[in-house]
């Protein structure tokens, strides 16, 4: 399975972006999908995660209230609907899916990962 992350970009301080992951097979069906950043020289960290079956979602504490994680109703493609963006909000975003049930927030628990997309907010 290969996902495609897009939807990265250059932007300024309190605008807004929408990333999308798209997966090679019809549908998702996986138990979680996620979503991860790296800052610059910084290590991955856990930004969101759905759980595919309910639709309940789960976010860093660093996002809470300004990401959203939703996915379409054809269970092709997840998005990452992101408001709000600060400088610290700079990093290369992945989404990965199959991830272990009750460890959304740990990367090594997810087979399946994006080649990253950009983000970078300008102060």
């Amino acid at each position: 399975v290969q996902l495609q992350a897009s939807g990265g970009g250059l932007v300024q301080t309190g605008t807004s972006l929408r990333l999308s992951c798209v997966a090679s097979r019809r549908t998702f069906n996986f138990p979680t999908v996620g979503w991860f950043r790296q800052p610059p020289g910084k290590e991955r960290e856990f930004v969101a995660s759905i759980r595919w079956n309910g639709g309940t979602t789960y976010y860093g504490d660093s996002v809470k209230g300004r990401f959203t994680i939703s996915r379409d109703t054809a269970g092709k493609t997840v998005y990452l609907q992101m408001d709000n963006l600060q400088p610290e909000d700079t990093a290369v975003y992945y989404c990965a899916a199959d991830g272990r049930l009750g460890f959304d927030a740990r990367s090594d628990e997810y087979s399946y990962w994006g080649q990253g997309t950009q983000v970078t907010v300008s102060s």
